[in-house]
């Protein structure tokens, strides 16, 4: 029998090898998974194994809420929905001087909830509101990073398929995972509105002076927010269902995906072309989605079968540290990982051994799974191979790398305080979940 520090050691070699090679990440798991079955039983007789806890995966109903989700997102996107909600920000916001930095933030924060892709939201607004931020004179490298900071509240701000993916893997309620993510995705977005207000304060060249068509007469302005609500509407109407226990997330996201279709049609440009545009989109990333998640259960298997896990567990518990230091070990860990690694990758290798280790310290799941997602979240604009700093970068051209590098850093920085306030407050994370 390999020793279980051998194979956890070759696994994480062989995994950072293949990613290397740029191989998509399901391949990499499922060559992974057949090594090391072929490494613990010298055979291929027990893929077998492998292929039936994939069924088995992918015939989940719970998965059922993912392409869902998507959907929704895909709908509001692909109509005049977003210009809508950008109009009446904007109006709200007024003629303030750091008024665009703060339209970003809560822009990012509100498309963030309507879409859940950190990368969709960096797209969108790097292509639409950056353009129109740099031609005003607002400083080129903080409107980068109120775009970074606000679209990595994506997949926090429910509802969310990195939650719904989170809350399958670790095998936590996805109802209450996504609840949870409510009030510190809230609390992100006004620690970043906060930010970019006293910047432009202490230093008033980062932002010009408010021009003449942010004086907008009350009654245009109540009628642009007026046109809003109905899009607004719709997340609240499924966080609602899901909080107040009537629907589990994908019943709610059914029932939005529907609301979404009709206030689409009455209120925007939603018509039977972007329609199909959005089903065709919804269908390719949800394929990609699901192929990793069932290649991720039998690479629990195969972590189980060597022993890996129990010996990890065990030599955690054995080496009595305090429970504030290895919580702080284990963020720190997912923290690197995303550094280099794709966020659900990330999940699908650290989920199935962090899940014993956390149960074997006493941490509460939800807690520490809501904050986790936090974690890997900032990932997606933390260097060198942040996936949304090479969106934005993708839209901004022109901007090198290093520029967005130092225009993310200061959210970096952001968030691993606010994750450290949410460790040591958990009731910010665990109050709305008590409530259902």
């Amino acid at each position: 029998m390999i020793e279980w520090q051998i194979f956890i050691t070759c696994v994480v070699v062989l995994m950072l090898g293949l990613f290397a090679t740029g191989l998509p990440i399901f391949l990499a798991f499922l060559t992974l998974n057949l090594a090391g079955l072929y490494a613990l039983t010298g055979n291929f007789k027990g893929v077998l194994l492998v292929v039936n806890s994939m069924f088995d995966t992918s015939t989940s109903m719970s998965l059922a809420a993912i392409p869902l989700f998507i959907l929704l997102g895909e709908i509001l996107f692909r109509s005049s929905a977003v210009n809508v909600v950008f109009n009446a920000v904007d109006a709200v916001v007024g003629a303030v001087r750091a008024r665009l930095y703060i339209v970003s933030v809560v822009l990012s924060t509100v498309f963030g909830a309507l879409s859940g892709s950190a990368m969709a939201v960096a797209a969108m607004m790097g292509s639409s509101l950056l353009p129109e931020m740099l031609n005003r004179g607002y400083n080129r490298r903080l409107s980068m990073g109120t775009i970074l900071g606000g679209s990595s509240l994506a997949p926090i701000i429910p509802p969310s398929v990195m939650a719904v993916v989170l809350g399958i893997l670790a095998g936590v309620s996805i109802s209450n995972l996504l609840v949870a993510g409510i009030v510190p995705g809230l609390i992100l977005g006004a620690v970043f509105f906060g930010y970019v207000v006293l910047r432009v304060k202490l230093n008033p060249s980062l932002a010009p002076p408010s021009t003449t068509d942010a004086h907008l007469p009350a009654q245009v302005r109540l009628g642009m927010v007026l046109k809003a609500l109905p899009f607004v509407l719709i997340i609240v109407a499924i966080m609602g269902l899901i909080i107040a226990g009537v629907a589990t997330p994908t019943e709610a996201a059914a029932v939005g995906c529907v609301v979404a279709l009709i206030i689409c049609s009455l209120f925007a440009t939603l018509n039977l072309g972007k329609l199909a545009e959005a089903l065709r989109s919804t269908a390719w990333t949800t394929s990609m989605i699901m192929i990793i998640m069932v290649c991720s259960v039998s690479f629990s298997q195969i972590l189980n079968m060597s022993g890996v896990t129990t010996s990890l567990v065990q030599s955690v518990i054995s080496l009595d540290w305090s429970p504030v230091l290895m919580f702080a070990l284990l963020m720190a860990l997912g923290f690197v990982l995303c550094m280099f690694v794709d966020q659900i990758a990330v999940m699908i290798l650290l989920v199935p051994l962090y899940k014993p280790i956390i149960a074997g310290l006493g941490f509460d799941p939800l807690w520490f799974w809501a904050i986790f997602l936090i974690n890997v979240s900032v990932g997606n604009i933390t260097p060198p191979f942040g996936y949304t700093l090479f969106t934005l970068q993708g839209v901004a051209r022109g901007v090198p790398i290093q520029e967005l590098y130092r225009a993310a850093l200061p959210f970096i920085v952001l968030y691993v305080v606010m994750i450290a306030v949410f460790a040591l407050l958990p009731g910010l994370i665990t109050f709305l979940p008590s409530l259902m």
